[in-house]
């Protein structure tokens, strides 16, 4: 619990849970023991070399020094009691009913957690790999730092690959609504790689959706861009309103910015008597640049009659390159999808913009209606911001190579680059 003293607010502590990443690996079958021949499977992981290892004693938790890829990691592990939680599961991660029925079951899980540095999506793409190793019959993965569950599927599919999973799968941003219709949104999951995690205060139930894409751009910008991060002097260009105002964001500690709500009535000190006290930071607004220059604070909720039905929220450009990589790759889902003639399929295409700068793409939607030899054609589904003489409704032919996303709409899916698993689950 934080204290007050006469300079205002203090932050609690960080939590064992953003000191560090803890996961948990649910087994399919209770009865195997993963301790045993633990540090031969990890052995086995390519580039992984054991530099130091104790095993699990009763009050003692195992350890491993590893050497990976040019760093050095250390691991803890312990077996402890597990208990579902239904908001554990989210839509993003598709859980057969039947994998659901065993996890409401499952008593047991071993907990695998360590100290991620350098790179937030390697560190995080390794923590995967070695529950996969470590836990054979792997049922789920329980990220506690994030609260969420990931199914076993997803775990082998994002390490079957060299690509790093996308930096909303590093965190999560969670929703706590009021009596009168105010949203608090939050972060979880961001502490553990050395960040703040991020909130927006006085939402709604109206604007949430356009807050949570706010708060979810901001958070996957910082896993990028950490380093190039300096609030609250500067602030982060993530956006376009539909009347073309920049969306600028910085933030301040939870500390200092409540001292900008008066009369808050979500979010407030009451509610962070038990959590939200530790490094979290809530999202305001720069307005102009004049505004920004003076330090001059707007909160979210000043453009709330603004958003419109379409505004535009930025990617850095390391997110881009990650997904335009795994679109391609898994590009033959879509091909499959389209001789079978069973779904609608969109394409995310990078256009070039009228500025005619190669480095900043305007990536925007089609509807996919044909391939040939390689190439697209396609149906624009909205109006651009940036390349006038092009228009929803607009046809034309693409190359496979300007894929940056994709979706394949089933009956009851919405299959993307991120969940093809999903496919494979229905073969």
């Amino acid at each position: 619990m934080f204290k007050k003293s006469n300079t205002g607010l203090k932050e609690s502590p960080l939590g064992y849970w953003e000191e560090k990443s803890y996961m948990l690996a649910i087994p399919e079958n209770e009865e195997e023991n993963p301790l045993i021949g633990l540090f031969d499977r990890v052995e086995n992981i390519a580039g992984v070399e054991i530099l130091e290892k104790r095993e699990f004693e009763d009050g003692t938790d195992g350890y491993m020094r590893l050497s990976y890829k040019g760093e050095e990691f250390e691991v803890g592990f312990f077996p402890k009691g597990f208990y579902f939680e239904d908001y554990y599961i989210l839509p993003t991660y598709f859980f057969k009913q039947e994998d659901v029925e065993k996890l409401r079951n499952a008593k047991i899980a071993l907990t695998i957690y360590m100290k991620l540095s350098g790179d937030a999506k390697k560190a995080f793409h390794f923590q995967l790999k070695l529950i996969d190793a470590i836990m054979p019959n792997l049922l789920a993965v329980l990220d506690e730092s994030a609260e969420k569950l990931f199914p076993a599927d997803w775990v082998k599919m994002s390490i079957g690959t060299a690509i790093y999973p996308s930096a909303n799968d590093l965190y999560t941003v969670q929703a706590v609504s009021g009596k009168n219709g105010e949203v608090w949104l939050h972060t979880h999951g961001l502490c553990r790689f050395g960040l703040t995690e991020l909130e927006i205060l006085e939402s709604d139930v109206e604007n949430y959706n356009h807050h949570y894409n706010l708060i979810a751009t901001l958070a996957s910008y910082l896993l990028d861009k950490k380093n190039e991060v300096h609030f609250p002097e500067k602030g982060v260009y993530i956006g376009l309103l539909n009347n073309g105002q920049p969306v600028v964001a910085t933030c301040l500690s939870w500390t200092e910015g409540l001292k900008e709500y008066k009369k808050l009535k979500l979010g407030n000190v009451d509610d962070r008597k038990n959590g939200h006290n530790s490094r979290t930071s809530i999202i305001f607004i720069y307005q102009s640049e004049e505004e920004e220059e003076k330090q001059i604070l707007s909160k979210v909720s000043v453009y709330n009659d603004l958003w419109g039905e379409n505004p535009l929220f930025f990617l850095s450009n390391e997110e881009t390159d990650r997904m335009k990589s795994l679109a391609i790759e898994r590009f033959s889902y879509v091909e499959k999808a389209l001789q079978n003639k069973e779904s609608d399929i969109i394409v995310k295409i990078g256009l070039q913009t009228d500025e005619n700068d190669e480095d900043h793409l305007e990536h925007i939607w089609f509807k996919l209606l044909d391939s040939k030899e390689g190439k697209l054609k396609c149906k624009l589904l909205q109006e651009p911001y940036h390349v006038e003489n092009m228009h929803e409704g607009d046809e034309g032919w693409y190359r496979i190579g300007e894929v940056t996303d994709w979706i394949i709409y089933e009956e009851s899916f919405q299959i993307n680059p991120g969940n093809v698993y999903i496919l494979e689950d229905k073969k």
